[in-house]
């Protein structure tokens, strides 16, 4: 079951997903996002030292680091 956040604003429930990224200088990193619904690459928890947070104007969640 992936991890879900509802969003305050709109109601809407967003679905964490992961997916490794290769950057030119070929170092890879792990990309975080949001979507609609699970899918491949869903995630059941959040990633160490992050926690989620929503934007104000639009009402998306988004990871950041702890405080």
């Amino acid at each position: 079951m992936a991890y879900t956040v509802v969003s305050k604003k709109s109601g809407k429930t967003y679905h964490l997903h992961a997916r490794k990224q290769k950057l030119k200088g070929g170092q890879e990193v792990t990309l975080y996002y949001f979507g609609g619904e699970a899918k491949e690459g869903a995630i059941d928890a959040l990633p160490a030292g992050m926690e989620v947070m929503e934007n104000e104007r639009t009402g998306l969640p988004m990871l950041r680091k702890i405080k």
